[in-house]
């Protein structure tokens, strides 16, 4: 991965996403922010979007992971079965171990 921040964390890590509001694009959805999942793969490295989003195509490479969470705990009004999870893709610098 040339120009990227090493991999943190591994599939089956538990990570908590960071909450915040930057005054800029972000690729984090709002009802996720805060919450506590586990990581299920390592993508690779890919040109951070939220900074492209800007015009900076410099090298600026950011590791993306799919992170899964449990429904009942990101929807506290959830109905459906207690095992159904929800699958989001984030990059690194959202995340923090848990």
């Amino acid at each position: 991965m040339t120009d990227a921040e090493e991999p943190r964390f591994r599939p089956g890590d538990r990570v908590r996403v960071l909450t915040g509001t930057p005054p800029r694009h972000i690729r984090t959805p709002a009802f996720i922010q805060g919450q506590t999942g586990v990581i299920e793969v390592f993508y690779r490295a890919f040109k951070n979007p939220e900074s492209l989003a800007y015009g900076d195509s410099g090298p600026n490479m950011a590791p993306l992971y799919r992170v899964r969470f449990d429904q009942g705990t990101v929807w506290r009004d959830y109905q459906g079965c207690p095992n159904d999870k929800i699958c989001v893709d984030i990059y690194q610098h959202w995340l923090e171990p848990a």
